[in-house]
């Protein structure tokens, strides 16, 4: 989970919070802890998305990177990579946040509409767990749609289906519940980085904010694309679709 690459990502917290149902967890110092689990896979996944990049700076001497749902605190796990490297990173958001380096664009955006921007407007596509946010699967096939033409290089990650924790709540085997057993377990619980929910409505719109996909969901979303998986205690935890140049 990174920015809100789109209208119905992220949409966890529709309540005015409490004390009581402050979230327990923030996705920021998620990104800033490198003892935590989240921070080390995310470093582990870069040696996938290094190559590509580096390939590209070789042949081009520069490369233009498209980040749906991209923040810049996510960037700077891969330590000075992006300063010392000739990179541009455009951040495309549904509200376009402030940036602070001078590598980085920040643009306003929808990740399942994006044909303002031409095919093969950038160098690579990267979107790291943000597919699974969008809402349904036509909003989710209109977003790889657009990944899968805006770059002859892609890297989209997202969590697996089989893995038997939840990583937005936080909570094993949520995702395999019923909508309406998650909905009462978010009324009762502090979960994961929305918060308790106060009323079944707002229950409901933390339940369908995250959409997990598994590996046959995945493949089909994006075709062309090689399927990697990301292991953990046996299990796959993600899935990592990467397309490189011809």
């Amino acid at each position: 989970m990174q920015g809100c690459a789109s209208a119905s990502a992220q949409n966890t917290t529709t309540m005015t919070p409490t004390a009581e149902a402050l979230p327990r967890y923030s996705i920021a110092e998620s990104y800033g802890n490198p003892s935590a689990a989240p921070y080390r896979f995310r470093a582990r996944r870069f040696q996938h998305l290094k190559p590509l990049i580096d390939a590209v700076i070789t042949e081009k001497g520069h490369c233009r990177i498209a980040d749906i749902g991209g923040t810049e605190y996510y960037w700077d796990i891969f330590g000075s990579y992006v300063t010392d490297n000739p990179v541009e990173i455009t951040l495309l958001n549904i509200d376009a946040p402030q940036v602070r380096s001078s590598k980085f664009i920040s643009t306003k955006a929808d990740a399942t509409d994006l044909s303002s921007f031409a095919d093969n407007a950038f160098d690579i596509v990267h979107s790291n767990s943000v597919i699974e946010h969008v809402g349904s699967w036509d909003r989710m096939s209109r977003m790889a749609h657009h990944v899968r033409r805006l770059a002859p290089v892609y890297f989209v990650q997202t969590p697996s289906f089989w893995f038997p924790y939840e990583p937005h709540f936080r909570f094993p085997f949520f995702h395999w519940l019923p909508e309406q057993a998650r909905a009462e377990l978010l009324m009762r619980f502090n979960l994961g980085f929305g918060g308790k929910r106060e009323t079944y409505d707002a229950a409901m719109r933390g339940v369908q904010s995250t959409y997990i996909l598994g590996n046959k969901q995945f493949k089909t979303l994006f075709p062309d694309a090689e399927i990697v998986r990301e292991h953990a205690f046996g299990f796959t935890k993600s899935l990592m679709a990467v397309r490189r140049a011809d």
